[in-house]
Formats: structure tokens, sequence, C-alpha cells
């Protein structure tokens, strides 16, 4: 019943989700189509140093390329020809009798063919980007594509009587313009038939080019999330019986990655579709940071998806001190995506992170040395995890102590011992131990004394040294690593031989358990010899009574 109920719900799920995606597309969008230059600067300006003297700026808001673009678009989408007309180059405008037409001819071209450069590309600096290879005068903010010519939409550098620096566009990106462009080309409005708003303005844009776009978008996503659903259900049906394998990408991936694809074609899209270039600049700043917000959450469910299969590699080869530590890189790689992202987006808002960022580097540096232990820590753990020293169930001597390993944490690491007690030990310290893994052993090391009254035979002895070598080498639970018997020792009251060689066992009980049955099997091949164990022996001398009794005389005359 919850596998049908599953099924039931899921497309409802998917439809929620897609309609919420779109939500959000569509407030960036709107919440976005109005410039943010403003709100920017005074958020720049507030956090000057007051110890500076400030530079003489410009009253038009004109200092910087980006500004003058940002600045200059707003003027275009106000329609406002008088201050349109102080961004662009005063001395072309000058010889021309009608500054209107050439306002005119602009937006026009912009309109069909503009391709502005995104905020961040645009220099930020009075002086400009100067290594782009160009005059240090000149920059280059965008091109224009009309009937087979490219533009470039070039910037120039002024200075007034004033020392005050601003940017116009160049005289020669004017006087290239074509003369001739006409609106007779088919918007994208039209093409909705929404016409029939006519010029109502929302946001200081025609509602028919809002809504027209929103549509747009709507219908991109919705054919990339169709498309990209139908290509994984192929290769999520065909992976398993090609490979033998599930398809590693999580469907959870496929609405992020379809809002990535969208974000990078519909600035293209609108181009071509005659979006007005007002509208344009206002969007594309929101595609920027929708473009982001999406990148950030489809690298999420990438990050999620890598390391989830991961752990499962790692529970399936019974590598439990694995899981815990791939846990905390999947957190720390999250939240890495995170503010990484937080900070690109605000940067496409028109903030100036730097000082942000060098105060985050200086409040890591802070705590990396307030926390130095918890890192030392941290780093042995990857160490024994990587290393791999020992595993857990693992039976090891670590220092004076051991015990077998029950859990390999991200701060320390449980072992049980003989005893039964439970020894907690931080892994920067079991990292630096000499760690010593019986577990690890291939063979066990099988090692004996004879000890044999020096009442016996030395032909005996050498007759049984032969045999006991023989009967060891072919023994079933002997290897053929390394066998040896030999009499080693002679002392006062025994004959020593010594018993060496390998056995082959699983782990120590099973060794144990051989080696008893050895040393029995060893006794047996002993005792049909004519030989003795020598046992330690005390000899005790008894005084007769009278002996006592002349000693007591002699102490006491």
């Amino acid at each position: 019943m919850p596998t049908v109920l599953t099924s039931v719900f899921r497309p409802i799920i998917f439809i929620k989700s897609f309609v919420k995606s779109c939500l959000v597309i569509v407030l960036a969008v709107l919440s976005l189509a109005v410039p943010v230059t403003s709100f920017a600067n005074t958020a720049l300006t507030d956090t000057a140093p007051k110890s500076e003297m400030p530079m003489p700026q410009d009253s038009f808001g004109r200092d910087t390329p980006r500004s003058t673009m940002q600045n200059f678009v707003k003027a275009l989408s106000d329609k406002d020809m008088e201050l349109t007309a102080k961004y662009l180059d005063s001395d072309f405008l000058k010889k021309q009798k009608t500054p209107d037409t050439v306002i005119h001819d602009l937006k026009l071209a912009l309109d069909k063919g503009g391709r502005l450069l995104p905020d961040l590309s645009i220099s930020d600096k009075s002086e400009g980007d100067l290594a782009d290879r160009m005059p240090s005068n000149l920059e280059k903010v965008g091109t224009i594509d009309v009937d087979d010519d490219k533009i470039d939409l070039l910037l120039i550098r002024k200075t007034n009587k004033d020392n005050v620096v601003y940017w116009q566009i160049y005289k020669e990106t004017l006087d290239n313009l074509p003369k001739d462009l006409t609106e007779n080309r088919t918007t994208l409005a039209d093409a909705f038939g929404l016409d029939f708003f006519g010029d109502r303005q929302l946001l200081g844009h025609k509602i028919s080019d809002v809504v027209s776009l929103i549509i747009l978008i709507a219908i991109g996503l919705s054919l990339l999330w169709g498309g990209l659903w139908a290509g994984w259900g192929v290769f999520a049906f065909l992976c398993p019986k090609v490979r033998g394998k599930p398809f590693g990408i999580p469907s959870k991936a496929l609405l992020p990655l379809a809002v990535v694809i969208l974000a990078s074609m519909l600035p293209e899209m609108m181009v071509q579709m005659a979006v007005p270039v007002t509208l344009r600049s206002a969007v594309t700043r929101g595609i920027e940071v929708v473009a982001w917000l999406a990148t950030a959450w489809l690298g999420l469910r990438v990050i999620d998806a890598v390391f989830m299969r991961a752990e499962d590699n790692s529970r399936k080869h019974r590598r439990l001190e694995q899981v815990s530590i791939l846990n905390l890189f999947r957190k720390v790689a999250k939240a890495f995506m995170l503010i990484l992202a937080v900070i690109i987006i605000f940067g496409n808002l028109g903030f100036d992170l730097t000082t942000g960022i060098a105060a985050l580097g200086v409040g890591g540096l802070a705590l990396a040395f307030g926390a130095q232990k918890t890192i030392e820590n941290l780093i042995g753990s990857v160490m024994v995890v990587a290393d791999r020293p020992v595993r857990v169930g693992d039976y090891c001597r670590f220092g004076a102590m051991e015990g077998t390993v029950i859990d390999i944490g991200i701060r320390s690491s449980r072992i049980r011992t003989l005893s039964r007690t439970i020894v907690t030990v931080p892994n920067g310290e079991f990292s630096a131990m000499q760690i010593e893994n019986y577990d690890a052993r291939d063979m066990f090391y099988f090692y004996h004394f004879l000890y044999l009254k020096r009442t016996a035979n030395p032909d005996e002895i050498g007759r049984l040294v032969n045999d006991l070598q023989l009967f060891l080498e072919n023994h079933v639970y002997v290897n053929n690593e390394w066998t040896l018997v030999r009499l080693s020792e002679l002392r006062q009251d025994a004959f020593v031989i010594e018993m060496r060689c390998y056995l082959n066992a699983s782990d120590v009980t099973v060794f144990w358990k051989k080696q008893s049955e050895l040393l029995i099997d060893v006794l047996n091949k002993v005792a049909r010899y004519d030989v003795e164990h020598a046992l330690p022996s005390q000899e005790i001398k008894i005084k007769k009574e009278d002996e006592f009794d002349g000693f007591d005389e002699l102490a006491n005359p």
C-alpha cells in the first residue's frame, strides 16, 4: 500500500517542485528588474574609510564603466532623453542637430542585437580595466550585432575642468550605428499575443514584455525538465541491464540542472526574441543570481549523491570507520559550496565583499588557533582512516595497552580492553602511537621449548630432534613458511629443545585451538622415546633430633 501511494503522489510532488522553481525564478526576475545601483553604491559609500579624503564623484554616476552602464540603462528605461544624453560622447553630440535621433538609433540597435557584458565582467574601477589589451582610456562593455555588422560597444574616459573622471559611450560606437533601422521585427510580446496591454508599465517596463518573458521562462523550464526526465529514465532503465549497476545520477539533480541550462541559454534567447535591452539588462542580473543559486543547489545534490555512494561502499566493505569521516567531509563540502554561492551572489548584487572576505579569513585563522586540538584530532582521524593501521573489530596493541577497536570517530577512537573496559584515545594521539595490529597477521607464530632430563641418552636426544623436525614439517596445521627444531641449550638439569614454526589460522582463537592440539601431538610423539621431562626440583636436607640437641648445648654451655 505505501508503494502505491508513493507512485500516486509522486507526480504531485514533481509539480509542486516545478511550481516552486518557477516562482523563485519569477520573483528573482521581478525583484531585480529595478536596478540596484543606488543601493549598492550607498552600501559602498557607508563602508568607506572616513580617514581617507573622498574622491570627487560625478553627479550622474559615471565614475566607473560599470556604474556608467547601469545608470545609462536606467535612464534609457525611464525614457529620460536629457539624462540619457549625458552618457553619450559629448563631443559627438555637439555635432548632431537632433541628439534624440542618436538615442533612438542606439536603443533600437541594442534591442535588436545588443549584448551587454555581465555586471561583474565590467570594471568597477575609475581607471577601468588596464589589462584588457585596449587603450587605457577605452573600455569594452559589450557588442551590437545588427545586419551582419558587429560593433564594439566602447566607453571612453574623460576628465572635466574640476578633475572629475567620468565615462561616456564612445563616439566611434555611435558613429558606426546603422542609420536605417526600423521597428519591424516581431517581438516576444507580439508572438504571445499580449499586445493588448498597450503601454502600461510594471516596474518601469511594459507589462506585455514582463508577462511574455515569464511565459518564456516557464515554457523553457518545462521543456528542459521534461527532456532531462526522459533522458534520465532511459539511462536509468538501460544502465542496470548493460553495466549491472544503477544509474549514478540522482533524479533530484534534474530540476536544478534544468534551471542552470535555462539560465545559460536565456540571455541569447532574449536577444533573438527582441526583448528590450532595458528589460534584458535587469533580468540578466536576476538570471546570474538564479543561475548561481541553481548551481549551488545542483552542487549540493551532487555532493550528497557522491558521498552517499561512498558511504554505502564503505558499509559494503565493512569499513565503518570511514562513514563518520565521509559524513564530516560531506558537511564541509556543502558548507563551502553555500559560502561560495553567497559570495558570488552578493557580488552580482553590487556589494564589495573584499572587506568581508578578509574578515572571514582573519576569523578563520583565529578559530584555527583556538581549535588547534580539535583540528589536530580531526587530521589524526583522517590519517587513521587513510593509512588504515587498524579497523573496527581489529585486536591491537597501542602504547602500553591492548584491546579490540570498537569505533573510530571524528574526534577519538574507542578500544575495549581485555578487562572489558573502554579506553577513549584522541585520534591525534592515536595516529602518533606505535600500533601493533594482531588481526593483520597472515599466519601465527608457534614457539615452544621441551625440557628433558640429563639422564637421557644423547643419541636418543638426537634421534628425537630429527624426528620432531619431520613431524612438524608434515603436520596438517603447519605451513611451509619456516620450521625449525634444534637442541638449543645444555643446562645442568635438562636438555632444552627449541621448536619453531607457523600455523595458518583466521584469528587468534583458532590459533589457540590449533596450538593446543599441536602441543598434545608433540607430547604424544615424545612419549615414544626413552626420555623424561625435566621438572623443577628442590633438595631438602633433614637433620636428626640429637644433632639439634648438640647444637643447643653448644649454644648454651
